[in-house]
């Protein structure tokens, strides 16, 4: 019976299959809002002025540190588009996702997976975390508040992947106005 509604209702997962999302590394995010309404303010002359629910973003974005003292993150580029956000955070290493190296310096990891099992100390309980937090007081001013459901990530491999995305998210809002 199983097989008999994969995949049918509910788009496979989008997230590198042989990768744990625990694992210390930095990773691009990107949430978009449902339908991508301009909830968060709008872009003049360059520059982006926050909305009050923009405002709520970049407030829950400065407190992920302090809620998440035991995952050792680090928090790099971040921007508020009108209608979703970017951001680097990189995921140090920490007690839920110690690993052993082996002689090579590579990671020698037995797959844990990322299928099953529940969804903590990884980055899609950060972003879990992050959308609700935005989410409940965002809704006390605009009670027609949505995020999109899934996000985007991408893990960054080295340094030169890490300088191409910071550049990218440093220059949305540049691009943004060029693009309108």
């Amino acid at each position: 019976m199983s097989k008999l509604y994969y995949r049918k209702y509910r788009g496979g997962s989008c997230r590198l299959q042989s990768w744990n999302y625990a694992w210390s590394a930095a990773y691009f995010v990107t949430i978009n809002t449902k339908h991508h309404r301009h909830f968060f303010g709008f872009i003049e002359e360059g520059e982006m002025c926050l909305s009050a629910l923009g405002q709520i973003v970049l407030e829950e974005w400065q407190r992920t540190l302090e809620l998440r003292p035991d995952m050792k993150l680090e928090l790099d580029a971040f921007v508020i588009m009108p209608n979703h956000i970017h951001f680097i955070i990189i995921i140090g290493g920490n007690e839920f996702n110690e690993v052993d190296f082996d002689a090579s310096h590579t990671r020698s990891f037995p797959y844990s997976g990322n299928r099953f099992g529940p969804q903590r100390k990884n980055l899609a309980s950060i972003v879990r975390g992050f959308k609700a937090s935005i989410t409940i007081r965002a809704r006390e001013i605009d009670p027609e508040f949505e995020w999109q459901r899934k996000y985007y990530d991408r893990i960054i491999r080295d340094h030169r992947g890490l300088e191409l995305v910071k550049r990218y998210i440093n220059n949305n809002v540049q691009q943004w106005k060029q693009a309108s």
